[in-house]
């Protein structure tokens, strides 16, 4: 009689069993909006939006001027500028050297010259996964040297601000960039070059008001949040309800602080009419 009920006892094939080769685990990315996993060169291809709901993603200065900038024609300008600790700020020059290692970055801004769809400009990038992007005394000297070769090589200028404000741990320092690019860009204006102004997520503090806030023409990403103080630091001083999402980009433009909102796929084309336009004019 035959047992029907009798378990093979041959080895079967599993799935388990097979060599599979893995994805490294780096080469994946995932969305803070929706948590979309997705390979990272997808989000290259992309725009560096998400693909599932559209989310903005972060674009390092590096990458993103080789996204903006066209094929080979970017040359940066001083990449390694001496770092000093006027204030004798504790521990913050091993925080600087950390996050060197880190990003990559030599600073929290990347300046140098290149073209965008055939046009020659000067370019000024800030990141804000360094030291979010704040302000400092080698920020401020790159962005202030980068302003005088645009007005000395009669180019037009183009900075994409994404920062938290001026750096606390070098005081005085830190503030008196404000003045000394805002005092250069108004050199630039006079000799009747153009400076375009880019403000990414998120740019706030001593950074919205000097250089970002100063352009001929303000862009701005979608979203932005883009300000001086924080929402909170406001309601508290003007004791007042503040309307949701007033200091984000769509409110801005809607008040005549930012020229157009500009979606990253429609970005390269528009700074490329713009500089196109000026050069005819």
């Amino acid at each position: 009689m035959i047992n029907l009920f009798q378990k093979n006892k041959a080895k079967r094939p599993t799935i388990a069993s097979k060599k599979v080769k893995e994805a490294p685990i780096d080469a994946y990315t995932s969305c803070q909006q929706c948590g979309q996993l997705t390979y990272i060169e997808s989000v290259k291809t992309n725009d560096y939006l998400c693909q599932n709901c559209g989310n903005q993603y972060h674009i390092g200065a590096y990458e993103r001027i080789e996204w903006l900038c066209d094929p080979n024609t970017f040359k940066e300008f001083n990449p390694r500028v001496a770092v000093q600790n006027p204030l004798d700020f504790p521990g913050y020059l091993k925080k600087l050297s950390d996050l060197r290692d880190k990003t990559g970055l030599d600073e929290a801004v990347v300046t140098g010259i290149g073209q965008i769809e055939g046009n020659e400009c000067v370019v000024a990038v800030m990141d804000s996964r360094f030291l979010m992007g704040s302000m400092g005394s080698v920020v401020g000297e790159k962005i202030a040297q980068a302003i005088q070769i645009a007005t000395k090589r009669q180019l037009p200028l183009i900075i994409f601000s994404a920062s938290g404000g001026a750096r606390m741990q070098e005081g005085i320092h830190s503030l008196m960039q404000m003045a000394k690019t805002s005092a250069l860009l108004k050199k630039h204006h006079e000799a009747g070059l153009l400076y375009i102004s880019v403000l990414t997520h998120p740019t706030m503090g001593g950074v919205t008001a000097s250089f970002a806030s100063l352009g001929d023409i303000i862009l701005a990403e979608p979203k932005a949040l883009i300000g001086f103080a924080g929402a909170r630091v406001i309601e508290q001083t003007i004791r007042q309800q503040l309307p949701e999402g007033f200091q984000r980009a769509e409110f801005q433009q809607a008040c005549g602080f930012v020229d157009a909102i500009v979606r990253r796929p429609e970005m390269r084309q528009t700074l490329g009419k713009l500089l196109s336009w000026h050069e005819e004019g």
